[in-house]
């Protein structure tokens, strides 16, 4: 079976900073005048692979942060935002794009659903939608299959107006769980004949949905997989006095009201070396 679960927004201007410590958003500062998207990454293809996503978008820089678990460890995973800037609809595939029936969601039949590479989330280089495969320049798991990305990218104005329409996917799963790509597992990738499909194969999906924020946190960021997003509605900063009455309302037990600042990759496998 596979798994959809859209990815949750989490509306951080108006979050105080008790909340932000529970969260795993921590930081000496917040800095204003941006607009923050925290989502959820589900797993695809019974990876059990899941993860959390930053979009953090001031002008045209946006900073993409990704705290992801369950991938295949020691091997790249290639990652991209997916989705349309011309104001075509797409979102995170289900079971229903498995159109082979093989069991196993390929990224040709899943690319009906998420849509063309926009972005290319690589680690250095260009993040043109041709770097896709790039697979030299994408994260690569630890041994414990956590992987963390960080990389602020210049984005054109269509990304900027239209960030709300594009999600990440993250590519790479282990069928046959010996913990590296290879033909045992789901035979050859539909993409290239050279590669495995364990290596091309989505793992997790994460939608970008919902409403601009006035601050964008600095630091950690939780590792997600949790409750299904809620939308929320646009809202300010609060700063001071005002941010110390939100903590003392938000927390689940009662929290003495007190005035506060601000808180403030290669494959390991005989073959080229590619994935998407």
């Amino acid at each position: 079976m596979i798994v959809k679960r859209t990815g949750r927004l989490v509306v951080l201007a108006t979050v105080p900073a008790a909340v932000f410590l529970t969260l795993g958003l921590s930081g000496p500062a917040l800095a204003q005048g941006g607009k923050a998207y925290q989502i959820d990454l589900a797993q695809l293809n019974e990876s059990g692979s899941r993860g959390t996503v930053m979009l953090s978008l001031k002008g045209n820089q946006l900073t993409v942060r990704i705290e992801s678990e369950g991938m295949v460890p020691g091997q790249p995973s290639a990652q991209h935002l997916h989705g349309s800037t011309k104001g075509h609809d797409f979102h995170c595939p289900d079971a229903s794009d498995d159109t082979d029936g093989d069991g196993i969601l390929s990224n040709t039949e899943a690319t009906v659903d998420y849509g063309d590479i926009n972005i290319s989330l690589t680690t250095s280089g260009d993040t043109k939608a041709t770097s896709g495969l790039a697979v030299e320049r994408m994260p690569v798991a630890d041994n414990l299959g956590k992987l963390s990305y960080n990389r602020t990218i210049t984005v054109g104005q269509d990304v900027v107006d239209h960030i709300k329409d594009l999600h990440v996917v993250q590519h790479g799963i282990d069928r046959n769980n010996d913990d590296k790509y290879d033909f045992d597992g789901a035979g050859k990738s539909e993409l290239d004949p050279k590669l495995p499909q364990e290596a091309t194969a989505p793992t997790n999906c994460g939608e970008v949905k919902g409403a601009s924020v006035g601050a964008i946190p600095v630091g950690g960021i939780e590792t997600g997989g949790g409750a299904p997003r809620r939308a929320a509605a646009p809202t300010t900063t609060m700063t001071g006095a005002a941010l110390a009455a939100a903590a003392a309302m938000a927390g689940a037990a009662a929290i003495k009201r007190r005035r506060t600042a601000p808180v403030p990759v290669p494959v390991r496998t005989e073959n080229t070396g590619k994935a998407a």
